[in-house]
């Protein structure tokens, strides 16, 4: 499955927010910890990105599954929709909200863990994250506030220049968006396995499957 789909050209074209700054290796959150340990809450920090990028693979092969489901009973070719399935995640596990088998969601976790350990990063991006609403806040703000001070002060020109500055932060969103969930928000799973699954509610009150996990 292609979980996201970039910039298509010749192969003299250059794609900066898909470039592969460092290759995930499957010991560098491991040796940071160890040289790094002293810094407090740093555990923390790693474990809540490499559940975030289980999260988001998860909902991908969730939604997967139920798309190919569809198109079997169905005449229709249905597109994946990724509305049906949302996670939140923490730094012991994440919560998944949405109708799903818990033998399904078993499934899917394991297969998510393997495919992101075996290659499949980009599984980690997700175009719902919630990096994507601030880094298109902070765009929306900081092109604004650029606007307001480059254009004349008449109404019609401010007017214009929050107009464009919407738009162009509307069309860099999602690739800046991705480019900080790969490199910021998120990492490979290298060093995490799964505990268990059970029904929890989270912490505003909603029911949702907790998918535990542990430091190995």
């Amino acid at each position: 499955m292609n979980t996201l789909t970039f910039a298509e050209g010749s192969d003299l074209s250059f794609d900066f927010f898909n470039l592969d700054l460092v290759s995930p290796s499957p010991t560098q959150d491991a040796d940071l910890l160890d040289r790094l340990s002293f810094v407090p809450g740093l555990k923390e920090i790693l474990m809540l990105r490499q559940v975030h990028a289980l999260e988001h693979a998860t909902v991908w092969i969730l939604s997967e599954s139920h798309s190919a489901v569809n198109k079997k009973n169905s005449l229709k070719n249905v597109n994946i929709d990724n509305q049906l399935y949302s996670g939140l995640s923490t730094e012991v596990g994440f919560f998944l909200y949405g109708e799903v088998n818990i033998s399904d969601l078993r499934r899917a976790v394991n297969l998510a863990l393997q495919r992101l350990t075996t290659g499949e990063w980009d599984l980690a991006v997700h175009p719902r994250c919630g990096t994507n609403a601030s880094v298109g806040m902070l765009l929306t703000a900081g092109l604004a506030v650029g606007m307001h001070l480059l254009l004349p002060r008449g109404p019609i020109e401010q007017l214009i220049g929050l107009s464009l500055a919407t738009t162009t932060a509307t069309e860099l969103t999602p690739d800046v968006g991705a480019f900080f969930q790969r490199h910021i928000t998120t990492a490979i799973p290298f060093n995490l396995a799964i505990e268990n699954i059970t029904h929890q509610y989270d912490a505003m009150g909603r029911k949702a499957y907790f998918i535990k996990v542990q430091w190995k």
